[in-house]
């Protein structure tokens, strides 16, 4: 069985590492997008491999845009946007990530949703955005759990004044001076995507961490760490069936 990175989330869920699959070089061995170069049957043997953990459920996934549209979805399909959400049980909710931030959300009353998290999805709240759509449903979002699966670190995440400064306009100061480079700054989306949970009136209890950065992580895929020439990996969960 391929091996998934787990929290106390109370579905079935999980977060893919590079270990376990057929693909070779900078892709080895898990890759899960064909979008990187890779070959397609290898990609596509990693992905069954993957859905085999699962008992092959149908699959909801995206197009992933670095934005913070949420979808909400019924049945199987690929869908542009940077969010997946079900009320369905037995459907597998996917993302796709090589640093930015795999969030899994769950509902008790019977809702999950998959995130896709970047700088600009968190700034842009897809978060709080994901919260306010259970609310829509006539879910109270105080009660859903949050699932962070690996990101790349505040230690590790280099950015700019630009970056730094939309992040103080949206009240998420979660960034501090680089001391090895002048007018750069390193910015921990992880301890925003917290700041946004607790905001929204998330439980700290509720509230499950990985807590692995892919930048310093070896069986992790980083697409800054590996400049680009690198694989994906999953974060997905699915209400019991």
């Amino acid at each position: 069985m391929v091996p998934l990175l787990t929290t106390p989330l109370p579905v079935p869920h999980g977060f893919t590492t590079r270990l376990g699959g057929v693909s070779e070089g900078p892709f080895a061995s898990l890759n899960l997008s064909a979008a990187t170069g890779d070959d397609p049957k290898r990609v596509e043997e990693n992905q069954q491999r993957v859905l085999a953990t699962f008992g092959h459920p149908p699959v909801a996934g995206l197009k992933q845009v670095h934005g913070t549209e949420i979808r909400l979805v019924e049945g199987p399909g690929v869908w542009e946007g940077d969010g997946l959400l079900t009320r369905t049980p037995g459907l597998l909710l996917r993302v796709g990530v090589a640093d930015c931030y795999p969030l899994l959300l769950y509902h008790p009353q019977g809702a999950v949703a998959a995130l896709h998290a970047g700088w600009r999805g968190v700034v842009g709240g897809i978060l709080p955005k994901a919260l306010a759509l259970l609310e829509g449903l006539g879910l109270d979002p105080k009660e859903a759990h949050l699932a962070i699966g690996p990101g790349i670190g505040g230690g590790c995440y280099q950015v700019g004044e630009e970056v730094a400064g939309v992040f103080q306009q949206a009240g998420l100061p979660t960034f501090t001076p680089d001391p090895k480079a002048p007018g750069k700054y390193l910015l921990d989306l992880e301890k925003a995507l917290i700041l946004q949970a607790k905001r929204a009136g998330l439980k700290e209890e509720r509230i499950y961490r990985v807590g692995l950065c892919t930048h310093c992580e070896p069986t992790l895929f980083s697409h800054r760490r590996d400049q680009g020439k690198t694989g994906h990996m999953w974060g997905m969960v699915m209400l019991p069936r």
